[in-house]
């Protein structure tokens, strides 16, 4: 292990064994998924020994929360608020290991700057636009805002 403290899976040892010492059994189940979900990923990667870097273990987290975004519509569908709350608490739990998301304030300048660099101004375009948006946002903007953007912005 690196021995930073600010790496993902120092943070999540440490969640677990602050959330076993208060016996809070939502947030531990969330971060066992959690390391669960990130061997999983090394192991598919190749190796059980080396971490991920901390982009791609990013990446892991916020699958997990679509995961958790997809079960919490399902139980709203199905009448089970009782599910639906601890999923929402394991969202909680899951988003303190994601930077802050860019807001549409944020967004806009990067995107001019990058719809002038590619040229673009037709929807023709908007494949291109979105690559290189998702690249340097770095995974910090939601999808479908930024596909709104994008989309907005080409005639």
């Amino acid at each position: 292990m690196v021995s930073d403290m600010s790496t993902i899976y120092d943070q999540i040892t440490e969640g677990m064994k602050t959330a076993m010492r208060a016996k809070d059994t939502v947030a531990l189940s969330a971060l066992r998924g959690l390391k669960t979900a990130l061997q999983n990923a090394q192991v598919a990667k190749g190796s059980v020994h080396e971490q991920l870097p901390e982009n791609e273990a990013q990446n892991v987290v916020r699958k997990q929360m679509k995961q958790r975004e997809d079960s919490i519509r399902m139980y709203t569908e199905a009448g089970r608020p009782e599910l639906v709350e601890k999923e929402q608490a394991e969202m909680a739990v899951l988003a303190a290991f994601l930077p802050a998301e860019m807001t549409e304030a944020e967004i806009l300048p990067l995107l001019e700057a990058v719809m002038a660099e590619l040229g673009a101004t037709t929807k023709k375009d908007m494949g291109r636009v979105m690559k290189e948006m998702q690249a340097r946002t770095e995974g910090r903007a939601p999808g479908k805002l930024l596909s709104a953007l994008v989309a907005s912005r080409l005639s």
